[in-house]
């Protein structure tokens, strides 16, 4: 089951409050500004800025 539309329109990304969309892989969130992914694991994204993975 993959992340929901509505989901991810509400999401945000916890360290700048900016938009989060789904890698190609959707197994992560990925931020764009802060340059971080936030990973989803059994369909859960993990939004914890420590679990968070540097993109860049």
């Amino acid at each position: 089951m993959a992340i929901s539309k509505e989901l991810l329109n509400v999401l945000a990304c916890p360290k700048c409050k900016g938009g989060l969309h789904l890698n190609d892989a959707q197994d992560g969130l990925l931020c764009d500004a802060c340059k971080l992914r936030y990973p989803i694991k059994e369909d859960i994204p993990i939004m914890l800025i420590d679990e968070a993975e540097s993109v860049g």
